[in-house]
């Protein structure tokens, strides 16, 4: 998988958080970002792909996720490894 792609899977993962009223306060405490803060955060590097490991970290929240983007589950985790901070290798990989 491609960062572009990663990137946009992410940021689908991010409107399905912003989306649902359970999660996205979870969401906001976790990563300590105020809601009105999210569209700067998310420029910022690693942003993505701490949307994609709050999304890994709760099987019945990736579970919903992959069923709402229509994508097998273990998409999520190929997105994450392409994007920066997305794991120690990331760097050394692109």
């Amino acid at each position: 998988m491609n960062r572009e792609t990663a990137e946009g899977l992410a940021i689908q993962a991010l409107a399905f958080v912003a989306s649902d009223p359970q999660l996205l306060p979870r969401f906001l405490a976790i990563s300590g970002i105020e809601a009105a803060d999210i569209r700067n955060a998310a420029r910022e590097p690693g942003f993505l792909a701490g949307v994609l490991q709050f999304i890994l970290a709760h099987e019945p929240t990736l579970m919903s996720f992959a069923e709402a983007a229509g994508i097998e589950p273990a998409l999520v985790g190929k997105a994450l490894r392409a994007l920066p901070h997305g794991n120690d290798d990331y760097e050394r990989s692109t």
